[in-house]
This record gives structure tokens, sequence and C-alpha cells, in this order.
């Protein structure tokens, strides 16, 4: 007797055809149904859903019918044999898979979540769908890399080497400039200039990859001094960021101490940081003498720099002997005369 819930042929035929069309029986399908025991509302069933095991329940069914009749009629024909045998190992293969699934879901809802074991690692499903845990997105948000222009993931070290994956890049760009300014860069004395001109550049513009930070290395020592210190006469080389052309002078550093020193020596590295960067003078003045004041926190911070432009001496108007002095006074050097008084006369001294 059959179960009037059993499908009819034209139906269960019908069914099928619009599963291969829709869902086809090895895709990577996602089912949304019921919340499972986790909490989970979806699940990948990799072409094992609910209409691919409808589409298994059929062909069982066709199957068990046609070895039915077989039995009756006796053994048909070799072809037809061959046919039955091919049918029971695609059937037993259909339940095997269907099986191995099953107990998969089973082990991932104990775990208490879909798809991954119970030590984290992935689970490979069924037509070979590697269902991983996804991988974290990926942030700059750890203190001090939020403004790093090279920083790109948090497993990279703050000077990671990926400014020497911009050479390739930035020597064409050299290459084309030469080849604009009707230069053979195939000729011996330019072949390797564009490689050496990006080197080059990189190496002027090192300030970017540099911090505070790095520069002091923890040398900022307690000592009960509260008298300037003053350190003159530190070489500067820049670029100016209007024509790309160096810049270079002297600078010269004084602070008020407030119970704590700095390394005489990273004083110097503080203008080589803000210095090795396309910069203007006057903005360079200023940001050694914050970067002193966050150091130490001092009462006060005056930095002079005198500095020699290529872009007035080599070109515009090309006045080869001036020189551009700049300055910044923070705290007591901005307020009380005598103080900055003091530090110029420092400075001036040969």
């Amino acid at each position: 007797m059959s179960s009037k819930f059993e499908i009819s042929d034209d139906a269960d035929e019908l069914n099928q055809e619009i599963d291969d069309t829709n869902f086809p029986t090895r895709s990577n399908s996602i089912s949304f149904g019921v919340a499972n025991g986790n909490g989970s509302t979806g699940s990948l069933n990799n072409g094992y859903g609910p209409f691919a095991n409808r589409r298994r329940s059929s062909s069982i069914r066709r199957t068990e019918s046609e070895m039915t009749e077989e039995g009756e009629n006796g053994e048909g024909g070799t072809e037809n044999g061959d046919l039955s045998h091919h049918q029971q190992q695609q059937q037993q293969q259909q339940q095997d898979a269907a099986m191995t699934l099953d107990s998969s879901h089973q082990r991932n809802n104990e775990n208490g979540e879909n798809g991954t074991g119970a030590n984290g690692s992935s689970v490979i499903a069924p037509g070979g769908l590697n269902r991983a845990r996804p991988t974290p997105i990926r942030t700059i948000s750890l203190s001090g890399h939020e403004k790093c222009t090279f920083h790109h993931d948090l497993e990279l070290d703050h000077k990671p080497s990926t400014r020497e994956d911009l050479l390739p890049l930035m020597s064409k760009s050299y290459r084309m400039l030469l080849s604009s300014l009707g230069e053979d860069t195939e000729r011996q004395g330019l072949l390797k200039t564009p490689e050496r001109a990006a080197k080059a550049m990189l190496f002027f513009t090192k300030g970017y990859d540099q911090s505070l930070e790095e520069a002091l290395n923890g040398a900022v020592f307690d000592e009960d001094h509260d008298e300037m210190v003053v350190v003159k006469d530190i070489e500067m080389f820049s670029m100016c960021e209007h024509h790309l052309v160096p810049f270079y002078g002297k600078v010269s550093i004084g602070y008020l101490p407030c119970k704590k020193i700095l390394g005489l020596s990273k004083l110097a590295r503080i203008v080589e940081i803000f210095s090795r960067r396309l910069q203007v003078q006057e903005r360079l003045t200023k940001q050694i003498a914050v970067a002193v004041t966050q150091a130490v926190q001092p009462a006060g911070v005056a930095v002079i720099i005198e500095g020699v432009h290529m872009c007035m001496v080599m070109r515009g108007v090309q006045k080869i002997n001036s020189k551009t002095v700049t300055s910044t006074m923070l705290g007591v050097f901005r307020d009380d005369p005598k103080t900055r008084e003091e530090f110029l006369t420092l400075c001036n001294n040969k």
C-alpha cells in the first residue's frame, strides 16, 4: 500500500528538474532555517539541504521500484544489470555522504559553533568546502601607529620592509621623468640612475617611518636639575616640499628641565626624525620644540634653525649667500625675556 504522502512520478520529476536548475547537487549554497541548539540560524549545506534530501529519497524509491520489477521479471540483460549495479553504488555513496554530513553537524553543534571544531580548527564538509573561522579584520589602532604611512597590519613591526616595495614604482617614475627630459635611459650613465634616485628619495624621507618613542628609546632620566641645557649647531638636512630640492643648516636647542633630563644624543635624533621629511623650515622648527616638550615636560623649550635653501640658491633669485633663521620659544623662553636672552647669548657664542 502506498503512503498518502508519497510523491507521484510526475511531481517527482518536476521537483527534480526544479532542484537541478535552482539547487545544483554540489553547490555551496546556504540554507537558513530554524535556529539550532547553539543559537545559529544558518549553516552551509554544501548541496545536501532539504531539496537535495528530497531528491535523494525520490531516487531511492525509484531504485527500489526498479529492483522489485527486476526481481519479478527475472534478471535482465547485461546492460540492465550493469545499470542496476551502478545505481546501487550511487545510492550507497549518497547515503554515506549524508551520514558523514549529519555526524559533522552533530559534532559542530556539540562544540557550540557550526563549522569549527573543539580546538578552533576548520571543518571540511563533503565536497571539499573548507568552513574555517573568518579571518579578523586588520586594524592599525595600536597606540602610536594610527598615522603610520606604511603600517598595514598589527603583525608587522613599526618599521616594516614595505618601503622597499615602493622601489619598482618609484624607479619607473624616475625613468619616465628622464625620458621626458629627452634622455636615453638605456645609456650606461643612466642605466641604474632610476633605482639609485628612488633609494636616495627613500633615505631623504626616512623620517616618515620613525617615531618619537623610538628615537628616545627610554633615555629620559630623573635628575634634580633646573638650569638651562643647550645643544647647538646640530647639522640638519631636509627637502623643500615646494621644489623637492634640499635645504640644510644648523639647529640649536635649549630647554629648562623640571626634574627630568633627556639624553643629549636624543636631541640630535629628534632633529633627524623631522628633518628627514618633505618640510618647510618654519614647521620644522616648531615640530622639534613640541617634540622636546612631549619628551621631558620642561619649563620651557627654545629652538633656532639657520638654513640655506637650494630653491633660493640654485634657482629663482639665486642668492647664494642668503640664510634663513627661524625660532620657536615655548614656556619661560617666551614669557621671560631674560631667559630668552640667555639662550640667544649661548647660541651666538663661538
